[in-house]
């Protein structure tokens, strides 16, 4: 039976395959989902743009380069602002809801807090999303047949890239507003790499990272303010070959923040982004999880 979740996104999400997988990477852009059912805009009190403001736009075409050296891409069609991936599968806001919430479901973490849980409550710049409350059996769908279905379909993407190469990279890319991150000296961030503070993968994948990003141009930070979310923490397990690294990328740089239109040096980024990924794949030159570890 096809749910109507499913048939409103039709697909609720795509992975793209490379005729060969020749890399150890794997790409997942979480947040790029543009698809606004009708139904949720009726619930809804912000306008389409407004409730884009949360969306990672086009992130999944910057990294399109990248991925075609060889390796899957996978993306959300549905947007954040429906449902954010990048969260526990159950961070849920007893105030948005009616009905009884589950009593496994963290309804006390931070994100929750902000407003900012599995379904949001808001959009990235402080907006109210919802009209009223929705009843908590909607957020439970969404959950079933969106969240659920693309991390089991992530995790066999890594566990298969594991299984092939030994090692599995997972590249979690994201956008940022271009207000949101300064440098201690007050220059503005164009990318911020995040690695949990170095717990969710090799520390030589962040450093050549961020030696190919600064060669190509670009102010490059760490973990601040934004050092990986749900996705980089669970999927990230070094010592067992799988590795996880957020990339967030400044919007500023490839299209107009108010408008949401593309910048010609959109094509530029891409291209820098491929061209990093290739550096960094050739300077790793080889497994960087000794099997004899990955093993234990």
């Amino acid at each position: 039976m096809r749910s109507t979740l499913t048939d409103e996104f039709d697909p609720a999400f795509v992975v793209v395959e490379p005729p060969a997988q020749i890399l150890p990477l794997v790409f997942n852009i979480p947040h790029a989902g543009a698809v606004y059912p009708a139904s949720f805009l009726a619930q809804s009190r912000l306008d389409a743009l407004a409730l884009r403001r949360s969306e990672d736009a086009y992130v999944d075409a910057l990294f399109t380069p990248a991925a075609e050296l060889g390796a899957p891409l996978m993306t959300a069609h549905f947007p954040r602002a429906y449902l954010d991936l990048n969260r526990e599968p159950y961070e849920l806001d007893s105030r948005m809801f009616d009905g009884r919430i589950p009593t496994f479901a963290n309804t006390r973490s931070m994100r929750v807090a902000g407003g900012l849980g599995t379904i949001p409550r808001i959009v990235s710049d402080g907006q109210e999303i919802y009209a009223g409350r929705l009843p908590v059996e909607e957020a439970l769908r969404r959950i079933e047949w969106l969240y659920k279905p693309y991390h089991r379909t992530l995790r066999q993407l890594v566990r298969r890239t594991a299984q092939t190469f030994g090692e599995a990279i997972l590249i979690d890319g994201h956008s940022m507003p271009s207000s949101s991150v300064n440098r201690d000296d007050g220059a503005k961030a164009d990318m911020v790499l995040g690695d949990r503070y170095g717990t969710s993968c090799a520390p030589v994948l962040t450093e050549l990272m961020e030696a190919a990003l600064r060669e190509r141009g670009y102010t490059v930070i760490r973990n601040k303010p934004y050092a990986g979310g749900f996705i980089t923490e669970h999927y990230g397990e070094p010592a067992l070959g799988r590795h996880a690294l957020q990339i967030e990328i400044n919007r500023a740089l490839y299209m107009e923040e108010r408008t949401l239109e593309k910048k010609p040096a959109f094509a530029t980024l891409a291209a820098d982004l491929r061209h990093a990924f290739r550096q960094v794949m050739d300077d790793l030159g080889g497994e960087i999880t000794p099997r004899s570890i990955a093993a234990e």
